[in-house]
């Protein structure tokens, strides 16, 4: 049985509608899934949750999004991840994207970045100047903007592992795309530049310029070790013990082979604990009209020679569904993001289970005990939307899982293009 309802807390109205799923229905009509169930769906209508950060205050967790088709970020409550409450709307200027958000240290930083016609953008209307802005959430539900940073060009997916610094994905002039930026915001109303990394070919100067190089982020840092996801430059591991001389150390360079090559390599997420990481591209062609896209294992044992040792098996169309049904059902297929705010103590610290979204290939969960020949534990196919929110998927309104995280209490959220946020739970022995 599913029912709507709508909320009150005292922060005031609460603006989603929250479908409460029954334990009787674990999988709701239209969806399909193996070894994971359906614990709750927040709608949030007059918004479009994309990524998500936790934080916790006192007994409550609040969960903070970006949205991807309105201008502002939300605060849902996720202390009952069955009764998800969108709690508050922070509006963003007209005409700009509100894509990031991190969370670390009672701090909170998001970004405005211009807005392409493709993504609903309007070039003959203003928009705001780009901006990392860093927010004080001393009070959760008012944050309080505290700072800014301009970059010239804008930035893309920043992480923010909290203390000193910040580490952003950058448009720098004078550079043909994204690059490391790392930004020291000790006093948050005067950040400034504490470094910066781009490999040979990112300047406008270079003799050899590379032009599908670019940082996608966001940088995963593992004490005086960042590993960059730096798109067409491949997987990088560099050493930032000084932040003003940042020396790559590691390259595993995965050139045209894969996916668009300016997004080859998306997102690495490191597993020290086994020497490993893991890395995918980003597909962004719909209905496959690109190069193979890929997920997979790399060893770093040796920091200086990281080496592909697997792929993950590609997702399988669901029973009674034709061998081509991903490609030729429209939208994206293919990999996306992973649980990746490693750095947030309520975030499910990486193990043998890897997390990664899909597209309209769902929710993807991978076993890599066995490092060299990963296995498909679960998976989650939400209902196609009912109602477009945004531009995309051009070629048929169907479902784009975009983003996953997953909390310390084993609640799996996935937020979705055209739809919101889903909660599953894995049920599976792992």
């Amino acid at each position: 049985m599913i029912s709507q309802k709508l909320t009150c807390s005292a922060a005031g109205i609460v603006l989603a509608a929250v479908t409460v799923l029954a334990a009787a229905d674990p999988i709701p009509p239209g969806a399909r899934s193996h070894n994971l169930e359906v614990i709750g769906y927040a709608d949030a209508p007059g918004a479009s949750p994309f990524k998500m950060a936790l934080l916790q205050d006192g007994d409550r967790w609040l969960m903070y999004t970006s949205n991807f088709f309105h201008r502002g970020w939300s605060i849902f409550d996720v202390t009952d991840p069955t009764d998800i409450q969108m709690l508050e709307f922070i509006d963003g200027p007209a005409n700009t994207s509100a894509w990031q958000v991190d969370i670390a240290d009672g701090r909170m930083i998001t970004a405005l970045d211009a807005l392409s016609r493709g993504w609903g953008g309007d070039p003959s209307q203003p928009h705001a100047p780009e901006a990392v802005l860093i927010w004080s959430l001393e009070e959760p539900l008012n944050p309080v903007r505290i700072g800014n940073f301009t970059t010239g060009g804008g930035t893309h997916r920043n992480g923010y592992q909290g203390g000193r610094y910040m580490h952003l994905a950058s448009g720098l002039p004078g550079y043909h795309g994204d690059v490391y930026q790392i930004v020291d915001i000790s006093d948050p109303a005067r950040p400034v530049e504490a470094g910066r990394f781009a490999p040979a070919g990112l300047k406008e100067t270079d003799s050899e310029p590379y032009d599908n190089a670019r940082l996608h982020g966001p940088a995963q840092i593992r004490g005086n070790l960042a590993f960059l996801p730096y798109g067409g430059a491949g997987f990088i591991i560099a050493d930032i013990a000084d932040p003003a001389n940042i020396k790559e150390i590691g390259r595993l360079d995965f050139g045209p082979l894969f996916g668009p090559e300016h997004l080859s390599v998306h997102s690495s997420v490191p597993y020290l604990e086994r020497n490993l990481a893991i890395v995918n591209s980003e597909a962004i062609a719909e209905q496959c009209d690109e190069a193979l896209n890929f997920a997979g294992l790399v060893d770093i044992s040796d920091l200086s020679a990281p080496r592909l040792i697997a792929n993950f098996p590609l997702p399988q169309p669901p029973q009674g569904e034709p061998a081509d049904y991903f490609c030729a059902r429209g939208g994206r297929f293919g990999p996306h993001n992973q649980n990746e705010l490693q750095h947030n103590p309520l975030v499910k610290a990486q193990d043998d289970l890897v997390y990664l979204t899909w597209f309209n290939g769902g929710l993807r969960i991978y076993d890599i005990t066995t490092p060299r020949n990963p296995q498909e534990a679960a998976w989650f196919l939400p209902p196609d939307p009912t109602e477009r929110r945004g531009p995309l998927p051009r070629s048929a309104l169907v479902a784009q899982s975009e983003d996953v995280l997953v909390d310390i209490r084993g609640n799996i959220f996935v937020s979705h293009k055209n739809q919101g946020i889903w909660v599953l739970r894995h049920t599976g022995a792992n």
